[in-house]
């Protein structure tokens, strides 16, 4: 039987969350909802806050703290992603190939850079949307001359002016991903797209569940910023993510600011390979007794999981898509749950 609390050591501040969240009602205002008003932050139904015994007064600071995290403050005024009227870099269709200069690099870990390429004009945006993907094209050198092309969900906000971000990890022998950590500002990246992958509408879904592995993490942020960014949104979020070490656990503050911003709504779970002493999330590769705790019952109604990570972690959740094009058949875990095709999305 499916269970509906999280089983998981958590923090003070998460502990009664994860009962609230677990219990809570999809209908009304948005969970957790926050407002920007005349310079303060004001708490709309404090009672199923997470600072459910903070004070108003520590319950603003604590979100005010949470909004000082990159990117965090859009998140604080539920500002929208939209894009209406702004100008679109990246068209799709015939557009081709176009060049995107490297403004800035940053290591995010020991192995993952983060890269920010800047738009022709500081007013356009990138052009992606929720969900969608870019192509980046390169010709190694040493190689046989033949270019090398490799899919990268962007990891800036849909309406960013002037610049799109991509979080890449470096694979050993990955001719992509070892080209682009070799690159330095100024710089030049081939790109196209977007490249459309599962259509999104505000509150399309009463809940949705998602397994990352790795990098994986990318489109479902996407997916994430868009929910969590739209002041209607009424949807839930559950995210399994596993990683090898804690120190490979991508955007992991921007998560964590965001379970506390919307407790009520948003439920991350770690799970490691290699953990650290003193770990009190989940050990291991994801299971189905970790999926069965924390994610909606396959019976329960407009729900809809997605599935992102590395060939072995898809094989033994959701089964590999056969091609771009193609979800392929569901299998492993999320079938043996009782999960049905129209109900699991490939990344």
């Amino acid at each position: 039987m499916f269970a509906r609390t999280a089983f998981r050591a958590a923090q003070p501040l998460r502990q009664q969350a994860r009962r609230s969240y677990a219990s809570g009602s999809s209908a009304g205002t948005p969970w957790g909802k926050a407002l920007l008003l005349g310079g303060g932050v004001t708490m709309l139904g404090l009672g199923g806050y997470a600072y459910t015994n903070t004070s108003v007064p520590q319950a603003k600071a604590a979100a005010s703290a949470a909004a000082q995290g990159e990117g965090m403050s859009e998140f604080l005024t539920r500002s929208g992603t939209s894009t209406e009227g702004m100008t679109p870099y990246l068209k799709g269709g015939e557009q081709g190939w176009m060049g995107l200069k490297l403004e800035s690099v940053e290591d995010v870990t020991h192995n993952t850079k983060k890269f920010s390429f800047s738009l022709p004009d500081p007013e356009m945006v990138s052009g992606v949307f929720t969900t969608s993907a870019i192509l980046t094209k390169c010709v190694p050198e040493g190689g046989d001359g033949k270019p090398v092309i490799r899919p990268y969900t962007p990891v800036s906000p849909n309406n960013a002016k002037g610049h799109m971000d991509l979080l890449v990890k470096k694979y050993e022998g990955g001719p992509m991903s070892t080209f682009l950590h070799s690159m330095t500002p100024g710089q030049t990246l081939d790109v196209k797209g977007p490249l459309p992958k599962y259509w999104w509408s505000p509150n399309k879904h009463r809940h949705v569940a998602m397994v990352a592995g790795g990098t994986g993490i990318t489109p479902m942020w996407q997916l994430i910023h868009e929910i969590f960014a739209d002041p209607q949104s009424r949807t839930k979020v559950t995210l399994v993510l596993g990683n090898i070490k804690e120190e490979d656990i991508l955007l992991k503050k921007q998560l964590q600011d965001l379970e506390n911003l919307f407790p009520r709504q948003f439920r991350v779970f770690y799970t490691l390979d290699d953990p650290p002493e003193g770990w009190k999330g989940e050990k291991g590769h994801v299971t189905s007794e970790l999926l069965k705790q924390v994610f909606p019952e396959p019976k329960e109604d407009n729900i809809k999981l997605f599935v992102c990570g590395p060939p072995g972690m898809m094989k033994a959740v959701s089964g590999p898509k056969k091609s771009p094009k193609d979800q392929g058949e569901l299998s492993g875990i999320l079938k043996e749950l009782g999960y049905g095709q129209d109900q699991v999305y490939k990344f």
